[in-house]
Protein backbone atom coordinates (compact mmCIF):
# COMPACT_ATOMS: atom_id res chain seq x y z
CA UNK A 1 0.00 0.00 0.00
CA UNK A 2 1.22 3.44 -1.45
CA UNK A 3 0.56 6.47 0.82
CA UNK A 4 0.42 8.41 -3.06
CA UNK A 5 -2.82 5.89 -3.74
CA UNK A 6 -4.12 6.63 -0.08
CA UNK A 7 -3.70 10.37 -0.33
CA UNK A 8 -5.99 9.87 -3.94
CA UNK A 9 -7.91 7.92 -2.26
CA UNK A 10 -8.90 10.23 0.35
CA UNK A 11 -8.75 13.29 -1.93
CA UNK A 12 -11.58 11.53 -3.73
CA UNK A 13 -13.78 11.54 -1.02
CA UNK A 14 -13.98 15.76 -1.55
CA UNK A 15 -16.26 17.02 -3.97
CA UNK A 16 -15.49 20.73 -3.76
CA UNK A 17 -11.78 20.80 -2.79
CA UNK A 18 -9.42 20.16 -5.28
CA UNK A 19 -7.50 16.86 -5.04
CA UNK A 20 -3.93 18.70 -5.69
CA UNK A 21 -4.61 20.77 -2.38
CA UNK A 22 -4.74 17.47 -0.29
CA UNK A 23 -1.17 16.08 0.79
CA UNK A 24 -0.24 13.49 3.01
CA UNK A 25 0.91 16.30 5.31
CA UNK A 26 -2.59 18.02 5.41
CA UNK A 27 -4.52 18.90 7.95
CA UNK A 28 -7.90 17.61 6.74
CA UNK A 29 -9.82 18.97 9.90
CA UNK A 30 -8.86 22.43 9.02
CA UNK A 31 -10.08 22.35 5.39
CA UNK A 32 -13.96 23.84 4.54
CA UNK A 33 -15.25 21.18 2.96
CA UNK A 34 -14.15 18.34 5.74
CA UNK A 35 -17.40 16.96 7.61
CA UNK A 36 -19.08 14.13 9.82
CA UNK A 37 -20.71 12.98 6.50
CA UNK A 38 -16.66 13.31 5.04
CA UNK A 39 -15.63 11.48 8.04
CA UNK A 40 -17.98 8.89 7.34
CA UNK A 41 -16.94 8.44 3.46
CA UNK A 42 -13.80 7.90 4.49
CA UNK A 43 -14.44 5.42 7.17
CA UNK A 44 -16.29 3.24 4.01
CA UNK A 45 -13.07 3.77 1.81
CA UNK A 46 -10.69 2.03 3.91
CA UNK A 47 -13.50 -0.48 4.58
CA UNK A 48 -14.21 -0.98 0.49
CA UNK A 49 -10.37 -0.18 -0.93
CA UNK A 50 -8.43 -1.64 1.43
CA UNK A 51 -11.00 -4.04 3.99
CA UNK A 52 -9.71 -2.20 7.00
CA UNK A 53 -12.31 -0.99 9.45
CA UNK A 54 -11.62 2.86 11.04
CA UNK A 55 -14.12 3.93 14.21
CA UNK A 56 -14.31 7.13 14.54
CA UNK A 57 -11.95 7.46 17.44
CA UNK A 58 -9.15 7.12 14.97
CA UNK A 59 -10.56 10.23 13.09
CA UNK A 60 -10.88 12.38 15.72
CA UNK A 61 -7.65 11.54 17.08
CA UNK A 62 -5.62 11.77 13.79
CA UNK A 63 -4.46 14.94 12.15
CA UNK A 64 -2.67 14.52 9.01
CA UNK A 65 -4.35 12.40 5.79
CA UNK A 66 -1.03 10.45 6.70
CA UNK A 67 -2.08 9.83 10.35
CA UNK A 68 -5.42 8.00 8.79
CA UNK A 69 -3.18 6.43 6.26
CA UNK A 70 -0.51 5.08 9.15
CA UNK A 71 -3.87 3.63 10.91
CA UNK A 72 -4.96 1.65 7.75
CA UNK A 73 -1.35 0.39 7.38
CA UNK A 74 -1.03 -0.70 10.68
CA UNK A 75 -4.10 -2.55 10.55
CA UNK A 76 -4.05 -4.12 7.19
CA UNK A 77 -0.97 -6.37 7.97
Amino acid sequence: MEINEFVANFANQFEDTDASEITAATEFKTLDEWSSLLALAVIAMADEEYEVTLKGDDIRNATTVEDIFNVVKSRKQ
